[in-house]
């Protein structure tokens, strides 16, 4: 599969979960802590399971207004969608992460609504790079 790359970013993380994450143009500057559930201290600053879960969020709002944008139903002004992302060991060995998206689309019918984030699932970037890896559960709420 190619990809016509339209945007490029690069970041970059030292000390691992307790150290720092870093754009190249400084626009994001983030302390990195370990949850507490995953053997660290927890505390101020951030991890790369809440980064995913912002950047899901965020980017699958726009894979909606995409598809609207392609004859879809139109996404509302006060649409939210939420990623709860869980993380922890597989039992075929290492970790793995699960994802559950809560859509909100107030005002839409549920029917509706449920056949918009389909479509968008089918054309997100998050839900591609995790298609056949990680189960993506869609929740209309």
């Amino acid at each position: 599969m190619s990809v016509n790359v339209l945007y490029h970013t690069r970041a970059t993380a030292t000390g691992g979960r307790d150290g720092r994450a870093v754009t190249e143009d400084g626009s994001l500057d983030v302390k990195l802590t370990t949850p507490k559930e995953l053997g660290g201290g927890g505390g101020a600053g951030n991890n790369p399971e809440q980064l995913f879960a912002a950047g899901y969020s965020a980017c699958f709002i726009g894979a909606m207004k995409f598809v609207a944008s392609q004859g879809g139903p139109k996404v509302p002004a006060d649409t939210s969608v939420t990623a709860d992302v869980g993380i922890g060991p597989r039992s075929e060995g290492g970790f793995g992460i699960t994802v559950a998206l809560q859509i909100s689309l107030p005002g839409l019918p549920h029917a509706e609504a449920q056949a918009l984030a389909e479509k968008a699932h089918q054309v997100c970037p998050y839900s591609n790079a995790t298609r056949n890896n990680v189960d993506v559960k869609l929740n209309i709420v």
